[in-house]
Protein backbone atom coordinates (compact mmCIF):
# COMPACT_ATOMS: atom_id res chain seq x y z
CA UNK A 1 0.00 0.00 0.00
CA UNK A 2 1.61 3.39 -0.72
CA UNK A 3 2.30 6.10 1.33
CA UNK A 4 2.19 3.68 4.46
CA UNK A 5 5.08 4.20 6.92
CA UNK A 6 8.39 2.57 6.56
CA UNK A 7 8.96 -0.61 8.25
CA UNK A 8 11.10 -1.04 11.48
CA UNK A 9 14.91 -1.24 10.82
CA UNK A 10 15.15 -4.86 12.66
CA UNK A 11 12.02 -5.83 10.17
CA UNK A 12 15.06 -6.45 7.25
CA UNK A 13 17.39 -9.10 6.68
CA UNK A 14 20.19 -9.28 4.41
CA UNK A 15 19.23 -11.73 1.50
CA UNK A 16 22.06 -13.11 -0.89
CA UNK A 17 19.16 -13.42 -3.70
CA UNK A 18 18.12 -10.20 -3.31
CA UNK A 19 19.34 -6.75 -4.95
CA UNK A 20 17.72 -4.18 -1.90
CA UNK A 21 17.64 -0.64 -2.71
CA UNK A 22 16.81 2.19 -0.13
CA UNK A 23 13.94 3.99 -2.34
CA UNK A 24 14.20 7.62 -0.50
CA UNK A 25 11.02 9.84 -1.24
CA UNK A 26 8.90 12.17 0.94
CA UNK A 27 5.86 10.92 2.87
CA UNK A 28 5.42 13.85 4.93
CA UNK A 29 6.10 17.77 4.69
CA UNK A 30 5.88 20.44 2.31
CA UNK A 31 6.82 17.34 -0.63
CA UNK A 32 4.53 15.05 1.01
CA UNK A 33 2.19 15.96 -1.66
CA UNK A 34 3.79 13.80 -4.71
CA UNK A 35 5.17 11.08 -2.46
CA UNK A 36 2.48 8.46 -3.14
CA UNK A 37 3.07 9.05 -7.02
CA UNK A 38 7.10 8.53 -6.61
CA UNK A 39 6.65 5.07 -4.94
CA UNK A 40 4.19 4.23 -7.52
CA UNK A 41 6.16 5.16 -10.38
CA UNK A 42 9.45 3.68 -8.88
CA UNK A 43 8.13 0.04 -8.10
CA UNK A 44 6.26 -0.02 -11.69
CA UNK A 45 10.20 0.43 -12.57
CA UNK A 46 11.41 -2.44 -10.52
CA UNK A 47 8.51 -4.59 -11.28
CA UNK A 48 9.69 -4.01 -15.52
CA UNK A 49 13.36 -4.55 -14.06
CA UNK A 50 12.38 -8.24 -12.29
CA UNK A 51 10.50 -9.33 -14.97
CA UNK A 52 13.23 -8.91 -17.75
CA UNK A 53 15.48 -11.06 -15.62
CA UNK A 54 16.18 -8.57 -12.50
CA UNK A 55 19.62 -7.01 -12.06
CA UNK A 56 23.04 -9.57 -11.80
CA UNK A 57 20.36 -12.54 -11.80
CA UNK A 58 18.85 -10.67 -8.53
CA UNK A 59 15.72 -9.74 -7.71
CA UNK A 60 15.16 -5.70 -7.11
CA UNK A 61 13.60 -4.92 -4.00
CA UNK A 62 12.69 -1.30 -3.22
CA UNK A 63 12.73 -0.61 0.63
CA UNK A 64 10.82 2.78 1.96
CA UNK A 65 12.82 5.38 3.39
CA UNK A 66 10.66 8.47 4.50
CA UNK A 67 12.59 11.61 2.48
CA UNK A 68 10.30 14.09 4.09
CA UNK A 69 11.88 13.67 7.29
CA UNK A 70 15.04 15.51 8.85
CA UNK A 71 17.85 15.29 6.67
CA UNK A 72 19.81 13.63 9.56
CA UNK A 73 17.02 11.51 9.92
CA UNK A 74 17.60 10.03 6.71
CA UNK A 75 21.15 9.89 6.31
CA UNK A 76 20.99 8.09 9.57
CA UNK A 77 18.19 5.46 8.39
CA UNK A 78 19.75 4.64 5.47
CA UNK A 79 23.27 4.35 6.47
CA UNK A 80 22.03 2.28 8.50
CA UNK A 81 20.35 -0.13 5.84
CA UNK A 82 23.75 0.35 4.31
CA UNK A 83 25.81 -0.75 7.76
CA UNK A 84 23.44 -4.22 7.99
CA UNK A 85 24.20 -5.23 3.99
CA UNK A 86 20.42 -4.78 3.54
CA UNK A 87 20.80 -2.08 0.49
CA UNK A 88 23.24 -2.34 -2.07
CA UNK A 89 21.78 1.30 -3.77
CA UNK A 90 19.86 3.97 -3.03
CA UNK A 91 17.35 6.38 -5.02
CA UNK A 92 14.67 8.73 -4.60
CA UNK A 93 13.04 12.24 -5.06
CA UNK A 94 14.23 13.99 -2.03
CA UNK A 95 15.14 17.92 -1.26
CA UNK A 96 18.92 19.28 -1.91
CA UNK A 97 19.05 19.32 1.70
CA UNK A 98 18.88 15.44 2.27
CA UNK A 99 21.18 14.78 -0.36
CA UNK A 100 23.92 16.98 1.24
CA UNK A 101 23.62 14.94 4.42
CA UNK A 102 23.11 11.41 2.67
CA UNK A 103 25.79 11.37 -0.13
CA UNK A 104 28.90 11.47 2.02
CA UNK A 105 27.89 8.68 4.26
CA UNK A 106 27.07 6.28 1.26
CA UNK A 107 28.06 7.31 -1.76
CA UNK A 108 31.28 5.79 -1.46
CA UNK A 109 30.03 2.60 -0.58
CA UNK A 110 27.12 1.88 -2.60
CA UNK A 111 25.59 3.96 -5.74
CA UNK A 112 23.18 6.39 -5.29
CA UNK A 113 21.15 7.75 -7.70
CA UNK A 114 19.60 10.78 -7.28
CA UNK A 115 16.68 11.72 -8.89
CA UNK A 116 15.01 15.27 -7.96
CA UNK A 117 15.46 17.99 -9.96
CA UNK A 118 18.69 20.30 -8.30
CA UNK A 119 20.78 23.33 -8.22
CA UNK A 120 23.53 21.79 -10.15
CA UNK A 121 27.20 20.90 -9.26
CA UNK A 122 27.06 18.00 -7.49
CA UNK A 123 30.21 16.13 -8.76
CA UNK A 124 30.39 13.70 -5.51
CA UNK A 125 32.03 10.04 -6.54
CA UNK A 126 29.41 7.74 -6.47
CA UNK A 127 26.51 10.38 -7.11
CA UNK A 128 24.84 9.75 -10.53
CA UNK A 129 21.63 12.43 -11.11
CA UNK A 130 18.49 11.94 -13.99
CA UNK A 131 16.89 15.58 -13.63
CA UNK A 132 16.95 18.84 -14.36
CA UNK A 133 19.56 21.71 -13.72
CA UNK A 134 19.16 25.36 -14.18
CA UNK A 135 21.07 26.00 -17.07
CA UNK A 136 19.23 23.21 -18.95
CA UNK A 137 15.54 23.85 -17.52
CA UNK A 138 15.69 27.62 -16.31
CA UNK A 139 17.96 29.35 -18.58
CA UNK A 140 16.44 29.04 -21.77
CA UNK A 141 12.74 29.37 -20.03
CA UNK A 142 13.79 32.80 -18.90
CA UNK A 143 14.88 33.75 -21.97
CA UNK A 144 11.74 32.45 -24.35
CA UNK A 145 9.44 34.22 -22.37
CA UNK A 146 11.63 37.68 -22.06
CA UNK A 147 11.39 37.04 -25.52
CA UNK A 148 7.81 35.56 -25.83
CA UNK A 149 6.25 37.77 -23.31
CA UNK A 150 8.87 40.63 -22.77
CA UNK A 151 9.39 39.67 -19.06
CA UNK A 152 11.70 42.67 -17.89
CA UNK A 153 11.37 42.23 -13.80
CA UNK A 154 11.23 38.96 -12.11
CA UNK A 155 10.52 38.19 -8.43
CA UNK A 156 11.94 35.31 -6.62
CA UNK A 157 10.33 33.59 -4.11
CA UNK A 158 11.65 30.51 -2.69
CA UNK A 159 12.32 28.04 0.42
CA UNK A 160 14.83 28.75 2.26
CA UNK A 161 17.41 26.29 1.62
CA UNK A 162 19.95 25.13 -0.72
CA UNK A 163 18.26 24.68 -4.11
CA UNK A 164 15.96 27.84 -4.08
CA UNK A 165 18.91 29.94 -2.99
CA UNK A 166 21.88 28.78 -5.47
CA UNK A 167 19.11 28.77 -8.33
CA UNK A 168 17.92 32.19 -7.87
CA UNK A 169 21.70 32.92 -8.10
CA UNK A 170 21.71 31.36 -11.41
CA UNK A 171 18.83 33.35 -12.18
CA UNK A 172 20.41 36.58 -11.70
CA UNK A 173 22.98 35.66 -14.78
CA UNK A 174 19.89 34.33 -16.88
CA UNK A 175 17.68 37.10 -16.38
CA UNK A 176 20.65 39.86 -17.55
CA UNK A 177 21.14 37.71 -20.63
CA UNK A 178 17.75 37.89 -22.07
CA UNK A 179 17.93 42.08 -20.97
CA UNK A 180 15.57 41.43 -17.83
CA UNK A 181 16.65 42.05 -14.43
CA UNK A 182 15.71 40.27 -10.88
CA UNK A 183 14.08 43.18 -9.03
CA UNK A 184 13.60 41.64 -5.52
CA UNK A 185 13.72 37.80 -3.72
CA UNK A 186 12.37 36.24 -0.94
CA UNK A 187 12.90 33.01 0.97
CA UNK A 188 10.86 31.50 2.93
CA UNK A 189 10.72 28.32 5.53
CA UNK A 190 9.39 24.54 4.33
CA UNK A 191 6.12 24.59 5.73
CA UNK A 192 4.87 27.99 5.27
CA UNK A 193 1.09 29.45 4.80
CA UNK A 194 1.18 33.36 5.49
CA UNK A 195 2.52 34.74 2.27
CA UNK A 196 0.82 38.02 2.56
CA UNK A 197 4.18 39.95 3.03
CA UNK A 198 6.03 38.52 0.17
CA UNK A 199 3.04 39.29 -1.85
CA UNK A 200 3.25 42.94 -0.69
CA UNK A 201 6.83 42.72 -1.99
CA UNK A 202 5.84 42.21 -4.94
CA UNK A 203 2.70 44.15 -6.18
CA UNK A 204 5.23 47.06 -4.69
CA UNK A 205 8.08 45.49 -6.80
CA UNK A 206 6.18 46.18 -9.98
CA UNK A 207 7.79 42.51 -11.09
CA UNK A 208 5.86 41.36 -14.49
CA UNK A 209 6.79 37.84 -13.25
CA UNK A 210 7.65 35.76 -10.37
CA UNK A 211 9.88 32.64 -10.41
CA UNK A 212 9.00 30.11 -7.84
CA UNK A 213 11.07 28.00 -5.98
CA UNK A 214 8.84 26.21 -3.82
CA UNK A 215 8.26 22.53 -2.71
CA UNK A 216 4.70 20.89 -3.09
CA UNK A 217 2.42 22.41 -0.80
CA UNK A 218 4.32 25.67 0.02
CA UNK A 219 3.41 26.14 -3.67
CA UNK A 220 0.18 25.56 -3.45
CA UNK A 221 -0.46 27.34 -1.02
CA UNK A 222 1.21 30.52 -3.06
CA UNK A 223 -0.33 29.93 -6.05
CA UNK A 224 -4.16 29.67 -4.12
CA UNK A 225 -2.90 33.40 -2.09
CA UNK A 226 -0.82 34.72 -5.26
CA UNK A 227 -4.42 34.42 -7.02
CA UNK A 228 -6.91 35.68 -4.13
CA UNK A 229 -4.67 38.90 -4.10
CA UNK A 230 -4.94 39.62 -8.34
CA UNK A 231 -1.52 39.22 -8.96
CA UNK A 232 -2.40 36.58 -11.70
CA UNK A 233 -3.87 39.08 -13.93
CA UNK A 234 -0.64 41.41 -13.72
CA UNK A 235 2.53 38.81 -13.24
CA UNK A 236 2.82 35.32 -14.68
CA UNK A 237 4.56 32.75 -12.94
CA UNK A 238 7.51 30.29 -14.14
CA UNK A 239 7.93 27.23 -11.87
CA UNK A 240 10.95 24.51 -12.14
CA UNK A 241 9.40 22.14 -9.80
CA UNK A 242 5.38 21.80 -10.41
CA UNK A 243 3.39 18.92 -11.17
CA UNK A 244 0.00 17.91 -11.46
CA UNK A 245 -0.87 16.83 -8.30
CA UNK A 246 -0.03 20.09 -7.22
CA UNK A 247 -1.53 21.80 -10.28
CA UNK A 248 -4.90 19.85 -8.70
CA UNK A 249 -4.27 20.54 -4.95
CA UNK A 250 -3.85 24.69 -6.09
CA UNK A 251 -7.38 24.39 -8.23
CA UNK A 252 -7.72 25.46 -11.78
CA UNK A 253 -8.93 29.38 -10.82
CA UNK A 254 -5.45 29.70 -9.39
CA UNK A 255 -3.43 28.60 -12.26
CA UNK A 256 -3.54 31.72 -14.72
CA UNK A 257 -0.45 32.30 -16.51
CA UNK A 258 1.54 29.69 -14.80
CA UNK A 259 4.78 27.76 -16.56
CA UNK A 260 6.13 25.19 -15.67
CA UNK A 261 9.63 23.37 -16.91
CA UNK A 262 10.33 19.91 -16.91
CA UNK A 263 12.09 16.96 -18.58
CA UNK A 264 8.57 15.04 -18.77
CA UNK A 265 4.97 16.21 -18.92
CA UNK A 266 2.05 13.28 -18.16
CA UNK A 267 0.51 15.40 -21.19
CA UNK A 268 3.38 14.97 -23.83
CA UNK A 269 1.88 13.47 -26.97
CA UNK A 270 4.32 10.78 -28.11
CA UNK A 271 5.02 7.40 -28.38
CA UNK A 272 7.00 6.83 -24.84
CA UNK A 273 4.83 9.11 -22.81
CA UNK A 274 1.29 7.14 -24.11
CA UNK A 275 3.36 4.00 -23.68
CA UNK A 276 4.00 4.92 -20.03
CA UNK A 277 0.27 6.20 -19.26
CA UNK A 278 -0.83 2.72 -20.27
CA UNK A 279 1.60 0.36 -18.18
CA UNK A 280 0.79 3.05 -15.04
CA UNK A 281 -2.94 2.94 -15.28
CA UNK A 282 -2.84 -0.74 -16.13
CA UNK A 283 -0.97 -1.52 -13.44
CA UNK A 284 -2.73 0.95 -10.48
CA UNK A 285 -5.86 1.94 -12.20
CA UNK A 286 -7.58 4.62 -13.05
CA UNK A 287 -7.92 6.52 -9.71
CA UNK A 288 -4.38 6.56 -9.11
CA UNK A 289 -2.57 9.35 -8.21
CA UNK A 290 -1.78 11.81 -11.42
CA UNK A 291 1.42 11.28 -13.12
CA UNK A 292 4.15 14.12 -13.39
CA UNK A 293 7.63 14.61 -13.65
CA UNK A 294 8.38 14.29 -9.75
CA UNK A 295 6.96 11.30 -9.61
CA UNK A 296 8.03 9.74 -13.32
CA UNK A 297 11.64 10.76 -12.24
CA UNK A 298 11.41 7.86 -9.34
CA UNK A 299 10.70 5.61 -12.41
CA UNK A 300 14.03 6.97 -14.33
CA UNK A 301 16.16 6.71 -10.95
CA UNK A 302 14.99 2.89 -11.23
CA UNK A 303 16.21 2.26 -14.36
CA UNK A 304 19.43 4.11 -14.32
CA UNK A 305 20.72 2.54 -11.11
CA UNK A 306 19.63 -1.49 -12.65
CA UNK A 307 21.68 -0.03 -15.71
CA UNK A 308 24.42 1.34 -13.82
CA UNK A 309 25.07 -1.55 -12.21
CA UNK A 310 24.70 -4.32 -14.97
CA UNK A 311 26.61 -1.98 -17.40
CA UNK A 312 29.68 -2.55 -14.73
CA UNK A 313 28.55 -6.57 -13.55
CA UNK A 314 29.39 -5.04 -10.44
CA UNK A 315 27.98 -3.45 -7.26
CA UNK A 316 31.32 -1.95 -6.67
CA UNK A 317 31.06 1.89 -6.89
CA UNK A 318 34.81 2.45 -8.22
CA UNK A 319 33.68 0.09 -11.05
CA UNK A 320 30.25 1.66 -11.80
CA UNK A 321 31.88 5.09 -11.64
CA UNK A 322 34.51 3.90 -14.72
CA UNK A 323 31.62 2.11 -16.94
CA UNK A 324 29.31 5.38 -16.32
CA UNK A 325 29.90 7.70 -19.44
CA UNK A 326 29.06 4.45 -21.18
CA UNK A 327 25.54 3.57 -19.81
CA UNK A 328 22.37 4.10 -21.97
CA UNK A 329 18.73 3.31 -20.59
CA UNK A 330 15.33 3.72 -22.49
CA UNK A 331 12.14 5.27 -20.47
CA UNK A 332 9.24 7.57 -20.31
CA UNK A 333 11.53 10.33 -21.57
CA UNK A 334 12.88 8.42 -24.49
CA UNK A 335 16.60 6.61 -25.11
CA UNK A 336 18.89 8.64 -22.25
CA UNK A 337 22.40 9.00 -22.24
CA UNK A 338 24.37 9.27 -18.89
CA UNK A 339 27.14 12.31 -19.35
CA UNK A 340 29.64 13.54 -16.49
CA UNK A 341 27.26 11.93 -14.22
CA UNK A 342 24.21 13.55 -15.35
CA UNK A 343 21.44 12.69 -17.38
CA UNK A 344 21.07 14.42 -20.81
CA UNK A 345 17.77 14.77 -21.41
CA UNK A 346 15.26 17.16 -23.52
CA UNK A 347 13.56 20.12 -21.75
CA UNK A 348 10.11 21.48 -22.16
CA UNK A 349 7.93 24.55 -21.39
CA UNK A 350 4.48 23.90 -20.49
CA UNK A 351 1.58 26.34 -19.89
CA UNK A 352 -1.09 25.43 -17.59
CA UNK A 353 -4.37 25.10 -18.56
CA UNK A 354 -6.54 24.59 -15.29
CA UNK A 355 -5.32 21.05 -13.94
CA UNK A 356 -3.52 20.19 -16.77
CA UNK A 357 -0.73 21.33 -18.16
CA UNK A 358 -0.18 22.18 -22.42
CA UNK A 359 2.89 21.78 -23.46
CA UNK A 360 4.17 25.15 -25.47
CA UNK A 361 7.74 24.63 -26.39
CA UNK A 362 10.47 22.51 -26.41
CA UNK A 363 13.59 24.43 -25.24
CA UNK A 364 16.83 25.12 -26.76
CA UNK A 365 19.31 23.94 -24.53
CA UNK A 366 22.47 24.37 -26.90
CA UNK A 367 25.59 25.06 -24.96
CA UNK A 368 24.08 23.98 -21.87
CA UNK A 369 26.55 22.45 -19.08
CA UNK A 370 25.03 20.77 -15.44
Amino acid sequence: MFGSAPPPLDWFTADDSVLGVALVFPLQGSAGIFGPTCELCARLAAEEVNRAGGVLGKELRLLPVDGGAPPSVVADHVEALVDLGVVQGVTGWHISSVRQALAPRIAHRVPYVYTALYEGGEHTAGVFLTSETPRDQLRPAMGLLAHERGVRRWFVVGNDYIWPRRTARAALGYARESGAAVCGQSYLPLGTHDFDGVLRRIERSEADAVLMLLVGSDAVRFNRAFAAAGLDERCLRLSTLMDENMLMASGPSTTSDLFSTAGFFASLANQDTLDFHGRYAGRYGVEAPALGSLGESCYEGVLLLAALIARAGSLDVSAIGAAADTVSYEGPRGLLHLRGSHVRQRIYLARAEGVDFDVVAELDLHGSRP
